[in-house]
């Protein structure tokens, strides 16, 4: 059997990894039934889903009708920069507000890509406060710093 589409045998091996590293932690807490699910029914049978999907994923890739895809080279700048970004937004989130710092994280995020303009980035920035904060502060009613300390009273 000859791998043709080697993206997906590595998507694959990547769900059936994280599926299966979830439903053997989740084997630690208590079960339950259906009926009465404990703190362990939903991650456990989530990380079994997740481990079949990748299964069905990674065995497609060996199928005679699989476009054949390589797996491109790995870019470190990037992994890097786009954690780097949320690093960056949760020492900023305390200091410089909320409202900063998911601009911040936009702005750093978006310059990894090829693709980058920042009209396109400040209208994502701007989507991405005005949904956050709907949710996060409107919504769920959670209490964290929008403004930076010095703009508070």
């Amino acid at each position: 059997m000859k791998v043709r589409n080697q993206r997906d045998l590595g998507a694959g091996i990547m769900y059936m990894v994280i599926g299966a590293f979830f439903a053997i932690i989740a084997t630690r807490y208590q079960m339950g039934t259906a009926a009465k699910m404990g703190p362990g029914y939903f991650p456990f049978y989530l990380g079994l889903l997740m481990f079949f999907l990748g299964l069905l994923v990674a065995v497609k890739a060996f199928s005679a009708k699989a476009a054949i895809e390589s797996i491109p080279k790995f870019n470190w700048r990037i992994i890097a920069q786009i954690t780097g970004a949320v690093v960056l937004y949760g020492l900023l989130l305390p200091r410089l507000g909320f409202l900063i710092a998911v601009v911040v994280l936009v702005f750093v995020a978006a310059s990894a890509s090829r693709e980058f303009t920042w009209k396109g980035t400040l209208i994502n920035a701007a989507f991405l406060v005005t949904f956050t904060y709907s949710v996060f502060v409107l919504g769920l009613k959670l209490q964290f710093p929008l403004l930076p300390a010095f703009l508070q009273q």
